[in-house]
């Protein structure tokens, strides 16, 4: 019974630690960063005060939360590297993870949030860059790497590599969602952009481009 009742609370907690989230998202890319309190937070995600502040003491710390849960949201899915020995299957892995991870709304509105309040609040650029983009982009790179290692690729920059083969796929995936609110491309499309950028990867990196 002691361990059912342990459960029922941790499901409980984590339900409200959701509602929080995805309410301060809401409010932040509504009123702005400055302008939402965390009683209004509590408020509009059915939570009293006092469970807000057990959990997130701060705006920042809330904040802190949302970038790393959006980067990070399954997790174990989108940032496990894939195995070395088939660069190509390898690099389509990455990214139809990443074109999924970044196609998220959920997403789009944490880089918005970023982007209008960064002359206010830097520190907000540097907590999505360092807690969620910095790992994601050293999770690609380190593989990357284990292929050079390996043989399978001529990377000798790994770090340059990552960024040219995310940032071709985020230019189709998320940059046109900052300031197109209609822009939703459809699977296939998603899947082509992704592809293409993979065929790009292998002209200049793979040790035997046909494989």
């Amino acid at each position: 019974m002691a361990a059912e009742l342990s459960a029922h609370h941790r499901r409980l907690a984590q339900h409200k630690r959701e509602s929080i989230i995805s309410a301060a998202t809401e409010l932040f890319l509504d009123r702005g960063y400055d302008g939402t309190s965390l009683a209004r937070i509590a408020e509009a995600a059915a939570v009293s005060k006092s469970t807000l502040f057990k959990q997130f003491p701060t705006k920042a710390a809330l904040f802190e939360a949302i970038v790393t849960e959006s980067w990070q949201r399954d997790a174990g899915d989108a940032v496990a590297r894939p195995q070395t020995g088939d660069l190509r299957a390898g690099l389509r892995s990455i990214g139809h993870r990443y074109a999924d991870l970044i196609g998220r709304p959920g997403m789009t509105a944490l880089f918005r949030i970023v982007i209008a309040e960064l002359p206010r609040f830097p520190e907000l650029g540097r907590m999505q860059f360092q807690l969620g983009k910095l790992p994601y982009f050293a999770s690609v790179q380190h593989y990357l790497e284990s292929e050079h290692e390996a043989g399978n690729a001529d990377v000798p920059d790994a770090e340059s590599a990552a960024n040219q083969f995310l940032g071709m796929i985020a230019n189709y995936v998320l940059w046109p969602r900052m300031l197109l609110t209609d822009w939703n491309p459809a699977s296939p499309d998603t899947r082509y952009a992704v592809e293409q950028a993979v065929q790009t990867m292998l002209a200049r990196y793979a040790s035997d481009p046909s494989a």
